[in-house]
């Protein structure tokens, strides 16, 4: 059952680490922001996780995974409040608020928790990973409903240590993206990188 383990534990570490929306929804947080608004994202991103994998344990997210129009329905909100963020982040560059020097950086509006935890459950690509994957990684000397669980937590926590270890480097380096070019760039970039996920959300197949 260890080798089972650490085998799962391996493949969700990976799956961590590849950069996806969550990874451009916390660097748009921490970048505009600061660390506390970055890791208050990362938390909800994490909560998120744990909505997912609660659904999961019970079967819910089963019936989101097997059925067409409830998949389209969530996916089509999570690309919509992507391209949202994404919108916003551009506005920002061009209105230069978030570059000026008598004020310092204009913080994005909303609470950073709740963009996490919006952000996350309206990924429904988490829904298929979890009744998909998750599964087939369970130890099998555990029962389904522990097992799954076990691996659900394991991952929270690969999310909250990966993305919390990522805004503090971003939070070192903070005065270089409080330059008014960089922010500007960072901006530009970090929009086209959360519309560009909404489109590929938008257009995803279960």
């Amino acid at each position: 059952m260890l080798v089972q383990l650490l085998a799962a534990m391996g493949v969700l570490a990976v799956l961590t680490v590849v950069p996806g929306p969550d990874m451009a929804v916390v660097t748009k947080r921490a970048v505009s922001s600061g660390r506390q608004d970055g890791l208050r994202t990362v938390g909800g991103i994490t909560a998120g996780l744990l909505v997912w994998g609660a659904l999961t344990v019970v079967g819910l997210a089963a019936v989101l995974a097997a059925s067409a129009t409830a998949y389209t329905v969530v996916k089509l909100a999570g690309a919509l409040y992507l391209g949202f963020l994404g919108v916003q982040a551009l506005l920002q560059s061009r209105s230069g608020r978030s570059v000026t020097p008598a004020a310092g950086p204009a913080a994005p509006s909303g609470n950073p928790w709740r963009t996490g935890l919006v952000s996350n459950v309206l990924n429904p690509k988490i829904a298929i990973f979890y009744t998909g994957l998750l599964p087939t990684l369970a130890p099998s000397g555990l029962s389904p409903h522990l097992g799954m669980t076990l691996l659900v937590l394991i991952h929270t926590a690969l999310t909250l240590v990966w993305l919390g270890s990522y805004v503090l480097v971003l939070a070192k380096a903070r005065a270089f993206f409080e330059k008014p070019a960089v922010r500007r760039a960072m901006d530009r970039v970090t929009g086209v990188v959360l519309i560009g996920f909404g489109v590929k959300v938008a257009t995803s197949q279960p």
